[in-house]
């Protein structure tokens, strides 16, 4: 049970909590009044401020509507007037533009094309509103007047700023290659920059505007024109150069004139350049075949392996003039040039012409020039078809370093033409397969003729020494070892086999050898044959070891054995035989002086012994008879010719020791018998007289 006194703490607690509960509450009651009342005196407020919005609302929107329509019609008259000015200029521009276009555009072209904007814009505006406006007539005239005005300056542009490219130039250009430092390929400046800029305007306004591309045919046509004389002048450079001086050019870089094409200036790195077309075509080689020739000969005759030579049906090697060597020449760098100046071309073309356009206005620009090549190119094949025929193959030549360039730059060829019809593509493959077939045809008739030149006794030399037909055949197969490659390929060319079809350069190599071990066997049984108009046999081995000695020396003083042997091992050594064999067989016709001195006919006496008439007789008969002979054979072969100075003094040597020893011993034997009482009669040469006779042999100046 709880005490009363904490019950009564108790409940007084309780009482106190309860109070403070009743204020609590009150003030709440209170608050909630007083937010009641400022609520609804806020509701009030906003009523009336809704209220006066829209009031103001209903008063200003009028006003906004009348001022957004004002403006309206004010920015309608704006555009109304500036309509009117700008229709109104249109009928102004005839007035405004017809002096600068009269005035054409020389100097004053962006002025020109500005004022042509102008009128373009004029005739589309009254094609498109007033068609039968007579201002649109008036414009268009206008139009059209310009139009011809700036295709009049294209054309004067072109023209008087296209100049023939210098032949120094040309060939500078040709060379550059051969220097040892590799430069950047720097493009010919065909037209000064300014020009060039004129004319690239000009054109694309042509073609975008001017619906025109006459221009192009203005354009190739003039360029077309310059690379033609660029190429002639450089011909003809040839020819002034060669007949004054002897020396087709001189590398120089001569002082450029001003109305000279220059090379532009090499661009520093980094900086952008024009797309480049050109290659590096082979640079030309002047081949010099016929005057070669005739070094070769020169060359052979100063060690002894010339001399005087017979005739032949086969028109010499030596001799001839060097206005072949000057035409191929000429023609070699003329292709080469055709190259660079076709490629150059190119580079500016690309510049002035549209590009759909290029290929085609390109293919047009290098006709004259590229015909007039192939042109004289069948000309030089035709010439040699002709000088075949008269069996002029020193002529024929010429075909041979022509060829081998041809097919050294045909890569660069159709790299150029790459783009173009397939008729200009097909004109140096045309060109080749025409040298390849004239110069396969020249091969075989120059085999066929060493094998058939017709022995003619007046003809034949008379001292036996070196054929012509021996050194034409030779001179002509030293020829082929610089065109190994070309000739062979000629060679191939005629082939039917499977294998010539994809020959090799050892296939064409093996064919080369076979070809010339051909000419050297014709030529062998040739020279036989010829050997056999000569009455003497001695004079007929002469001339066969001269002219197998020729043979030999000039294989051996070339790369020729090594191409003959390819195919026969045993050449040197065969012609080797062949020289021995004729040295033996001249040296029986000694027997019938020697004979006459031989121990095994002399007669036989007893030392002491009186000889008898008959054997005196004999023995005189004998010293005659040597006496005789000897000199009988030392005037005629003084006459005879071995021009290799060192087989004529093994063959001297060899026959002298032959017949003093012969000689010696008879002389021992009787030159103290008393066969005669006049023995200064028969004993008439020493020993040594006899070896000084025999060493003035095939000396024509002893």
């Amino acid at each position: 049970m709880i005490p009363p006194q904490e019950a009564s703490a108790r409940r007084r607690e309780i009482e106190d909590k309860l109070k403070q509960e009743e204020e609590t509450l009150s003030f709440i009651r209170d608050s909630l009044e007083k937010s009641d009342q400022l609520t609804k005196n806020m509701v009030s407020i906003l009523s009336s401020f809704e209220s006066r919005l829209m009031k103001l609302e209903n008063s200003i929107i009028p006003v906004h509507k009348q001022t957004e329509n004002l403006q309206r019609l004010q920015e309608n008259v704006e555009k109304t007037l500036s309509c009117l000015d700008h229709v109104i200029s249109y009928y102004h521009v005839a007035s405004d533009t017809e002096k600068i276009i009269r005035e054409g555009p020389t100097g004053r072209l962006e002025e020109y094309l500005g004022s042509m904007a102008k009128i373009q814009k004029a005739v589309e505006y009254f094609q498109d509103n007033s068609p039968d406006s007579p201002e649109l007539n008036k414009v268009k005239l206008l139009f059209e007047r310009g139009k011809e005005s700036l295709e009049s300056e294209f054309r004067s542009l072109m023209t008087r700023h296209s100049k023939v490219v210098s032949p120094v130039l040309i060939l500078d250009l040709i060379s550059g290659e051969d220097e040892l430092e590799v430069q950047e390929e720097v493009p010919l400046e065909h037209l000064p920059e300014g020009v060039l800029q004129d004319v690239v305007r000009i054109s694309r306004w042509l073609v975008e505007f001017g619906r025109n591309q006459d221009f192009m045919n203005v354009y190739y046509q003039i360029r077309s024109s310059q690379l033609d004389r660029s190429l002639k002048g450089l011909k003809e450079h040839f020819r002034k150069s060669s007949s004054s001086s002897g020396v087709p050019y001189s590398p120089a870089i001569p002082n450029k004139r001003k109305d000279t094409p220059t090379k532009k200036p090499t661009k520093r790195p980094g900086t952008q350049d024009r797309k480049q077309v050109s290659t590096h075509p082979a640079s030309p080689r002047a081949p010099g075949t016929i005057r070669k020739a005739q070094n070769l000969l020169k060359q052979y005759s100063q060690h002894g392996l010339d001399g005087k030579k017979g005739g032949s049906n086969l028109i010499p090697l030596e001799g001839r003039d060097d206005t072949l060597d000057v035409e191929t020449d000429a023609y070699i760098h003329c292709v080469s040039a055709f190259v660079k100046l076709a490629q150059s071309e190119y580079q500016l073309l690309m510049d002035v012409i549209p590009e759909h356009h290029q290929k085609k206005t390109f293919d047009s620009l290098i006709q004259d020039a590229l015909d007039g090549l192939m042109l004289e190119g069948e000309n030089i094949v035709s010439a040699a078809r002709k000088a075949i025929i008269r069996h002029d193959f020193s002529a024929v030549l010429t075909v041979f370093p022509i060829l081998r360039h041809l097919k050294q730059t045909k890569p660069e060829f159709d790299q150029v033409l790459q783009g173009t019809a397939a008729s200009t593509k097909n004109k140096l493959p045309g060109l080749i397969t025409s040298m390849e077939t004239v110069g396969a045809k020249a091969l075989e008739d120059f085999a066929d003729n060493i094998k058939n030149d017709p022995d003619k006794e007046y003809n034949m030399p008379k001292d036996g020494t070196v054929h012509e037909l021996t050194s034409n055949a030779i001179l002509f197969l030293q020829q082929l070892l610089d065109f190994q490659e070309t000739a062979g390929a000629m060679l191939a060319s005629q082939e039917t086999s499977s294998s010539a079809t994809s020959y090799n350069s050892e296939f064409s190599r093996r064919l080369l050898s076979t070809y010339i071990c051909k000419v050297l066997g014709n030529l062998q049984l040739n020279l036989l044959s010829k050997s056999k108009v000569y009455e003497d046999p001695a004079l007929s081995a002469i001339f066969l070891h001269n002219n197998y000695n020729y043979i030999l020396k000039a294989l051996e003083k070339s790369e020729l054995i090594q191409l003959v042997a390819v195919t026969q091992k045993t050449a040197e050594r065969s012609y080797r035989e062949h020289i021995e064999q004729q040295i033996q067989t001249y040296q029986r016709s000694w027997l019938k002086v020697t004979d006459y001195i031989a121990e095994k006919n002399l007669p036989v006496f007893q030392p002491g012994v009186k000889l008898r008439d008959k054997e005196r007789q004999m023995i005189k008969e004998r010293f005659k008879g040597f006496n005789d002979g000897l000199e009988e054979l030392c005037k005629i072969q003084k006459a005879w010719a071995i021009p290799d100075t060192e087989q004529r003094d093994k063959i001297r040597q060899a026959q002298k020791n032959i017949v003093r020893e012969t000689y010696g011993a008879f002389l021992h034997r009787y030159g103290s018998v008393p066969f005669t009482k006049n023995p200064e009669k028969y004993i008439k040469y020493r020993v040594e007289q006899v070896g000084d006779m025999i060493d003035r042999l095939f000396d024509t100046s002893a």
